[in-house]
């Protein structure tokens, strides 16, 4: 029988996902996953030996050898060969978040709901969020609502502090595809591109006639690399199994 695999910890989120030439407007894409590029992170960024990368990625160094390799690979294709350099997927969890408030305790058959919020409104700009409202609904009906303080997360950490929340939605204003593909990783679905009242779009939701625009997007990064609007556990890649 063979070994099942060990979750692979991931510390950051990887801010921007897309990476392509100037001079190609179309072509094949080299996919990277979330757990390589953090090999990459640790080794090559932070210069890292590889038995310290296995103790913080909590696998064996030989694991952290092959997804290393794996990932330089990657790289060399899509800077040789002119490809665009996907980041996404892969076996693995986010480092917990501490969240510094005593959150309500969720239900066995509970969604709960979480909405960028700010004076009552929903906040258009998810990576500077500073707020969520918390919503948990049970039968199509909104149960329990508490706002929680994201204590400066921002940039890369909001969808790990909305999974270590047990967000199972998000409602918010603009949002980049670098924030959306965390969210996938993390198995919170998104509704974005809602404006007004946090507690009417709750409740729509929770009532399933929410209307929203799944194409809602607020990058301003350029071309090379899709960001989130200010940047900002486990994914098959799940291994708490989300999806």
């Amino acid at each position: 029988m063979s070994r099942p695999l060990r979750c692979r910890r991931i510390e950051k989120l990887p801010v921007y996902r897309s990476f392509s030439p100037d001079d190609i407007a179309a072509g094949e894409n080299v996919l990277m996953t979330v757990d390589e590029f953090e090999a990459l992170r640790l080794l090559d960024n932070e210069g890292l030996t590889q038995d310290v990368c296995a103790f913080r990625m909590n696998i064996a160094r030989t694991t952290v050898t092959a997804i290393y390799e794996s990932a330089r690979k990657k790289v060399a294709d899509a800077l040789v060969n002119g490809k665009r350099l996907l980041i996404t997927g892969g076996y693995f969890e986010y480092e917990p978040i501490k969240i510094q408030q005593k959150i309500i305790e969720k239900g066995t058959d509970t969604m709960r709901i979480a909405v960028t919020y700010e004076n009552g409104e929903i906040f258009q700009h998810f990576g500077h969020s500073e707020q969520f409202k918390l919503y948990d609904v049970e039968n199509g009906k909104i149960v329990n609502e508490q706002v929680v303080d994201t204590n400066g997360s921002g940039h890369g950490a909001l969808a790990g502090f909305l999974q270590a929340a047990k967000a199972d939605a998000l409602i918010c204003g603009g949002i980049g595809m670098g924030a959306q593909t965390a969210l996938a990783d993390a198995g919170i679905k998104l509704y974005a591109g809602v404006q007004g009242s946090a507690d009417d779009a709750a409740k729509a939701l929770a009532e399933g006639n929410l209307e929203y625009d799944p194409e809602a997007r607020c990058d301003h990064h350029g071309h090379h690399h899709d960001g989130d609007c200010g940047h900002d556990q486990c994914a098959e890649h799940n291994c708490a199994g989300n999806h």
